[in-house]
C-alpha cells in the first residue's frame, strides 16, 4: 500500500514537471485528476456556481503562474486546496461589495408545482440539507469532499481541510453518526 503511494506521488510530481515543460496531455491530466477538489473546497465555502467557477478558474490560471516554482511538485493537491480556500475567501470578501443593479438580474423560476412525489423527495432533500447545516463546519466540510466525483485521495483531503490522513475515516463515520441524528431530530420535530 506504501509503495502504491510513493509511486502515486511520483507520478504526481511528474505530471507537474511535464505540464511546467509545456505538455498539454500532462496539465489535462493535472485538471482532470484535481478538478473536483478544487471545486469542493470552492463549494465548501457556500460560493454559488458562478463564484464556484471562478474560483475555478483562477486557481488553475494560479497554478499555470507558478508551476514551475513549486517546491515539491508531488505535492500539488495540497498547493491547489490552499489556493482554492484563499480564493473563495477572495471572492467571499468581494461578495460584501457588490450591489446588484440593473437587468442583470435573473428572474424568478416560476415552474409549476410538481407532482406528489417530487414534492416528498425535495421536502426529504431540504430536511437532509437543514440537518446538515446544523452540523460544524468541520464536517461539513470533510463531507463535501468526500461525496465530490471523482473523491480526491485522503492526501487530499487532509491538505484541504487540515486533518491527519488517519483521522478521516474514523472522522467521518462521527460526522454521518451526527447528520443522522440530526436528521432523526428533525423527523421527529415535523411529526
Amino acid at each position: 500500500m506504501l509503495m502504491q503511494a510513493n509511486r502515486a506521488t511520483s507520478d504526481v510530481g511528474a505530471l507537474v514537471r511535464a505540464a511546467a515543460s509545456g505538455d498539454q496531455q500532462a496539465w489535462s491530466a493535472l485538471v482532470d485528476r484535481f478538478s473536483a477538489l478544487v471545486w469542493a473546497i470552492a463549494r465548501n465555502h457556500r460560493l454559488c456556481a458562478d463564484d464556484a467557477s471562478e474560483v475555478s478558474q483562477t486557481t488553475w490560471l494560479r497554478l499555470a503562474e507558478h508551476i514551475d516554482r513549486l517546491q515539491d511538485p508531488s505535492k500539488v493537491g495540497g498547493w491547489l486546496a490552499t489556493t482554492a480556500r484563499h480564493e473563495s475567501l477572495r471572492v467571499l470578501r468581494g461578495a460584501g461589495r457588490q450591489i446588484p443593479m440593473g437587468d442583470d438580474m435573473p428572474e424568478p423560476d416560476r415552474r409549476a408545482p410538481a407532482i406528489d412525489a417530487e414534492l416528498l423527495c425535495d421536502e426529504r432533500d431540504a430536511m437532509l440539507w437543514r440537518a446538515f447545516a446544523r452540523l460544524p463546519a468541520r464536517d461539513q466540510a470533510l463531507l463535501r469532499l468526500l461525496v465530490s466525483d471523482p473523491m480526491p485521495s485522503y492526501e487530499e483531503i487532509g491538505a484541504a481541510i487540515g486533518m491527519p490522513v488517519g483521522s478521516i475515516g474514523p472522522t467521518r463515520a462521527r460526522c454521518l453518526q451526527r447528520l443522522r441524528r440530526e436528521a432523526e431530530v428533525m423527523e421527529l420535530a415535523l411529526d
